[in-house]
This record gives C-alpha cells, structure tokens and sequence, in this order.
C-alpha cells in the first residue's frame, strides 16, 4: 500500500477548516444554573410532600379562653370589656341606639374601676334594672336613672340625674356603700347613699331583700352574667 502524503499547507487549511465549523462553546451563566441544593434556602413549601408543606404553611386558630365563673361579690375587678358589654346589650335589645349603648358601656367600665366596684355586677344590675335599656317601668329613659333609685314603686319614678355618666356614678356609689364601708373616691352624687347601712353586702347574694324586695333579685343578676359571660366567651 502506498502512503499519501498531503503537503503542509493543506493540511493546515484542513485543520482550520475543521475549528470553523465546530460551534462554539459558551459556558452557562451563573444565575441561570440550578442551586445544588435548596436547603438553608428559605423558599418553604417547596420541598417535603404534599403534607409536610401544608404543616408548614398552615397555622392552628388561637384557643378561646375558657369561659369563667360568675363573680359573688361586688367589690372586685371586671372581665368584660366595654364593646362586648355593648354588644351583648344590643343582642338583647336590639332596638337600642348603638353609640348610646357603647357610650354607656364605656362609663360603666371607667366609673366601676374608680371605686373598685366589679363593673360586670353593676352592668349586669342596669341590664335587669332597666330591661336591657327597654325601661316601660316607673322610671323613663331621660332620667339617666339606671338603678331604679328611690324608685319605689306605685308610679314613683325615682331620682333623676343630670347626664347619663352622674346617673352611672350614683349608681356605682350606691352599689358600693352596700359591699363595703371604704369612703367613696369620688364627689358624692348618690341622694340615697346615707340611707345605705355600708358595707350590710359584700355578695351579690346580699341584694335580694335589701335593695330590693324580690327575693329573687340575686339570681337574676347572676342569669344575666352567666348570658354576658357566654356571650363573650362563646360558650
């Protein structure tokens, strides 16, 4: 067999021709490249099955607190706040003006915390003294009488009271001369808290008979926290 040999500017042309027509090699760029790996990445949900990501991503609601008891005495420190006083009001009675039943909810709030009076007992009191703010008794809404005071009965309509937050504290004050004989706090504005034996009930349990002749008075006041305390604890 003979051997061809081709001349060296040939075979350089050959070579050359060769490189040209080969593509190019362009090398990926950085930001186009997958991550090696996606731990520490932060992107949750993108790994695990199906059931791992919905633990991930999925919170559990907040557990409503568990509903407590209904208070015995008076003195003491209210659980309720204003706005769902308020709205427990408004449930009962509907046809009440919304920002006088808030309004009243809120002095309520502030005028018990004054005198250290529970002010779930004293709005508990309004709620039954006033039929939930319906009055259609002896005493008339514009009295700003909310605790039938010196409301005795036989058309006697009782005390009246300039504003509804002199009317709120008369209340308070007179609740407060029964549960204990510490001086008020406050500018006296109660007419019949002299006729008070102070201190004579420390309990809710002690109204029945005293400020009032039903003898069921106390039990009435404690259906209507055991309502307010569902109602805003959701049980």
């Amino acid at each position: 067999m003979k051997m061809l040999y081709l001349p060296a500017c040939l075979c350089l042309a050959l070579i050359l021709f060769s490189c040209a027509a080969s593509p190019p090699i362009r090398e990926t760029p950085r930001e186009a490249m997958p991550p090696e790996s996606s731990a520490g990445s932060g992107s949750a949900g993108t790994t695990g099955t199906p059931a791992e990501r919905a633990n991930v991503s999925e919170t559990s609601p907040p557990e409503r607190p568990a509903k407590p008891q209904v208070p015995e005495l008076i003195m003491g420190t209210g659980l309720i706040q204003f706005m769902d006083k308020a709205a427990f009001l408004l449930n009962a009675n509907p046809r009440a003006e919304r920002n006088y039943v808030e309004s009243l909810a809120s002095i309520y709030t502030e005028e018990a915390a004054v005198e250290g009076v529970n002010h779930d007992v004293a709005f508990a009191q309004m709620c039954l003294e006033t039929g939930f703010l319906g009055f259609g008794g002896d005493v008339s809404p514009e009295q700003n009488n909310f605790c039938g005071l010196g409301a005795i009965g036989n058309g006697e309509p009782g005390n009246s009271f300039p504003d509804p937050r002199t009317g709120v504290r008369a209340h308070i004050q007179h609740l407060k001369a029964y549960a204990t004989d510490a001086p008020l706090k406050q500018e006296l504005v109660d007419p019949r808290y002299r006729w008070v034996r102070y201190g004579s009930s420390p309990s809710i349990k002690g109204l029945s008979g005293t400020w009032a002749a039903d003898k069921n008075y106390a039990v009435k006041i404690n259906d209507i926290l055991e309502r307010l305390y569902s109602f805003a604890y959701g049980s």
